[in-house]
């Protein structure tokens, strides 16, 4: 008799997890995600040093509006919790903390700044809360190994700079450079990636370097070490206070250097025109964006698409911004990778999703430019063109470059 009722029970515990299984076969959840939402959180430097930036993050909520006027990702809703860090550590960590453990997110998108997910890094990934495409491009951010859960989406620092090392090699083999940098991973990989670009040469053609932390009103002393020094060509890994700064002292100083400027400070709006736009002029750079100041892309169907979306969802904001753009296209690989997820809407499925990208095409990504990331390659853009500044907007030179190298 025991056995038929141990045999009993045993069957009924099948069914019911068989019952259980397909059900969850069906849809999975974890913290942040339901039936009917997607919760979402990011911090953001809405006031401080870096402000500037903070026209991204009200790119990418009006973005999120669009998709959940059309009615969300696989039938759910996505709730975008901003928090404004100030561009301060501390305050990014306090702001990441609230949206995991009360807001209690499915994981962070796009947090911004180098500092701000330097201080958020180790925690996030201890949660095990993706810190999905964090809008900075340090080393760091690309570590599978150390940091499985954390995925930069802007071109490696490290990387970029060691493509402006390879230029200056090819074109000015007799430069003598002068490097201002910002004094944190940001300013230092691009130091380090110029230095590894140039190789042997480096220590011959480097002959000055100045760094300058966030917080300082003014960079006129370091620039003038470095011209003092006898530069010729000038290397700023900057953030676009600074860039904007740099630009003006040097056309003040009637200082003609060749002069580079790193990617996150080639905004026309944000630097170039407070620098001036005659001071400006030939000032190079590269980029993996289409830029709207080009007309090149003026008949482009991914250019118009983002106008429409410009024109309906944020007209306050500037449709020529390439921080605008960059907040397009950032928020559009988001919602690939929420698509991807399908039903489950668990952090390891949004993990895999976003590292087995394969030639994912976005509307704002130049020609013969797409997204690939793998398990062990977290680098979401690893391709990029030169561009140089002609006094109004940037022009696109020479062919696409890919560093199939190490981050660093």
């Amino acid at each position: 008799m025991r056995k038929g009722i141990f045999h009993l029970a045993t069957g009924t515990a099948l069914a019911l997890a068989l019952s259980v299984s397909t059900a969850s076969a069906q849809k999975k959840y974890d913290t942040g995600a339901t039936d009917t939402e997607i919760k979402i959180g990011q911090t953001n430097p809405f006031s401080g040093p870096a402000s500037s930036y903070a026209t991204i993050g009200k790119t990418q909520a009006a973005y999120i509006k669009m998709i959940n006027d059309q009615g969300g990702v696989n039938g759910r809703k996505i709730n975008l919790i901003q928090y404004d860090d100030a561009y301060s550590p501390p305050k990014a960590v306090e702001q990441v903390r609230k949206l995991v453990e009360s807001d209690e997110v499915l994981l962070t998108f796009q947090v911004l700044g180098t500092p701000s997910n330097a201080a958020v890094q180790k925690y996030l990934n201890s949660k095990k809360v993706p810190q999905l495409f964090a809008a900075t491009g340090a080393s760091k951010f690309t570590d599978p190994k150390n940091f499985p859960w954390t995925m930069g989406f802007n071109p490696n620092y490290f990387v970029e700079g060691r493509i402006y090392g390879q230029y200056i090699l090819k074109e000015h083999p007799n430069a003598k450079i002068g490097i201002l940098y910002q004094n944190d991973d940001l300013g230092k990989d691009y130091l380090n990636g110029i230095k590894a670009g140039l190789g042997d040469k480096a220590a011959k053609m480097v002959v000055a370097e100045a760094s300058y932390e966030v917080s300082d009103p003014t960079i006129d002393s370091q620039i003038l070490k470095i011209k003092d020094a006898g530069a010729d060509l000038f290397f700023s890994a900057t953030t676009p206070k600074q860039a904007a700064q740099a630009i003006k002292k040097i056309a003040e100083l009637n200082w003609k250097p060749v002069h580079i400027l790193d990617i996150n400070a080639t905004s026309v709006g944000a630097v170039m025109k407070p620098a001036g736009l005659e001071a400006s002029k030939g000032v190079i750079s590269v980029n993996y964006g289409k830029d709207p100041l080009d007309p090149t892309w003026k008949d482009d169907p991914g250019m118009k698409k983002y106008f429409e979306f410009m024109a309906k969802y944020y007209p306050e904001g500037d449709k020529d911004s390439s921080f605008n753009s960059y907040g397009y296209m950032t928020s559009q690989l988001l919602i690939h990778v929420l698509k991807a997820c399908g039903d489950n809407l668990t952090r390891e499925n949004v993990l895999k999703q976003a590292t087995n990208l394969k030639n994912v095409q976005l509307d704002l990504l130049l020609p013969g430019i797409s997204v690939n990331t793998t398990p062990t390659d977290y680098r979401v853009n690893k391709q990029l063109q030169m561009m140089k500044f002609n006094g109004e907007r940037w022009e696109m030179f020479g062919p696409i470059l890919e560093d199939a190298g190490p981050a660093g």
